[in-house]
């Protein structure tokens, strides 16, 4: 049952969050929570409407019989964060608009599960193994016919997806800039901030640019769905942390970020920002309703960025930089490699036409590959973990 969170943190105070539990006898793999549309989730003080009651829907043509009569519901598989169930219910209400049979009583299901990396906190991604731990147990669902669509936050999914799935909707990008969150909000840049300073990420990425401004800051794990690392900022574990800022507002939190880094204070992780939803390549019904939500200007740009971390061989224990946007009819892309000190970094520019996305990306990374040279991925293999994810693990 869902348990609201009962935290009087200055940062958490006016949002009450609702947590579902797997039972402790649930598998840790690909057994999943189930709980359908009528389900109520809430996050307090939301600007969106995350969950309306079936009751007030319309009714509509049946999406999908089956043998009995029962209708048949389009399943969306996610995993169980405050901020993954908001996408989900981000991918319901877009096919509740677009689709009138979308608003039949039972006609989509949420499907929730637990995935590797949302149950291991207390190790950084880099240890665990990379990307897929956020996605593998939804994939399984997904070849094993539990689910019939994943929703997924695009910067977690690995530039590789198993055979049999295709991933061809993402939906309008939202911010795609890093939130920087101070302890006290007296500090409002990276470069202000004290010598020694601690600050939580579990982002090599941010780490390299992070030291990159000043050697002296000291980077910590800090895992955790953002009411977890809000909590911990207020504890004192550390002096300020980064968060992407869409997440913070899709969950109506931005006003938690102290500022708001640009591309050259922080330049964001590929695909940052984007939803993405993936299916089984022969499920023509799936492909039907996810295909009519695709934004073709962000499908573009994430295409250009994976292409981008694909050339470089990116995971999570190379810290890589990408984002592209189309200003003007043009594709421009920016990149950068760096080592997880910050000692050595190296970025690229590049600008084409939309529809040659895929290939700009690719060469932009084939090029800082090229300028960083063999020498620089040995050094990356030959840093010792305390080098790479910092001191301290919180």
């Amino acid at each position: 049952a869902p348990s609201p969170s009962t935290s009087a943190s200055p940062l958490l105070r006016r949002r009450h969050i609702c947590h579902f539990h797997p039972s402790p006898n649930t598998p840790n793999t690909t057994e999943a929570m189930k709980f359908t549309a009528a389900v109520s989730f809430m996050l307090a003080g939301s600007a969106v409407a995350f969950a309306p009651s079936l009751n007030s829907q319309s009714r509509g043509t049946a999406l999908n019989m089956a043998e009995d009569g029962e209708i048949k519901p389009l399943r969306i598989g996610t995993r169980g964060s405050p901020l993954a169930l908001a996408q989900a219910y981000e991918t319901r209400e877009r096919l509740m608009a677009n689709f009138p049979e979308m608003n039949e009583e039972g006609a989509i299901e949420i499907c929730v599960m637990k995935t590797q990396g949302d149950m291991i906190l207390d190790k950084s991604l880099m240890e665990l193994g990379g990307k897929g731990l956020f996605t593998k147990e939804l994939d399984t669902a997904l070849l094993g016919n539990e689910v019939d669509i994943c929703v997924h936050s695009m910067k977690d999914v690995p530039t590789w997806l198993p055979e049999g799935t295709v991933l061809p909707c993402n939906f309008p990008r939202e911010d795609t800039n890093d939130a920087f969150i101070h302890k006290d909000g007296s500090v409002k840049r990276i470069e202000d901030l004290p010598d020694h300073s601690v600050i939580g990420t579990a982002s090599l990425r941010r780490q390299a640019q992070i030291m990159a401004k000043n050697p002296t800051l000291k980077c910590v794990n800090f895992r955790g769905n953002v009411q977890t690392r809000l909590r911990k900022l207020d504890d004192g574990v550390v002096d300020a942390t980064l968060l992407a800022i869409a997440g913070l507002k899709r969950m109506d939190m931005d006003d938690c970020a102290t500022s708001v880094l640009d591309w050259d204070e922080m330049l964001p992780a590929v695909a940052q920002g984007a939803i993405g939803v993936q299916c089984r390549s022969d499920d023509e019904r799936s492909l039907k309703y996810i295909n009519g939500l695709n934004h073709p200007e962000t499908h573009a740009c994430v295409n250009c960025e994976r292409a981008f971390l694909e050339a470089l061989d990116g995971n999570c224990k190379t810290p890589i930089a990408g984002q592209a946007r189309i200003i003007d009819g043009k594709i421009q892309f920016r990149g950068l490699i760096a080592m997880p000190d910050g000692s050595l970094k190296y970025e690229t520019e590049s600008e084409g036409e939309v529809e040659d996305a895929v290939e700009i990306g690719r060469k932009a990374g084939e090029e800082l590959k090229a300028q960083a040279g063999d020498k620089f991925f040995e050094m990356m293999v030959e840093m010792s973990p305390q080098q790479v994810i910092g001191q301290l693990t919180k």
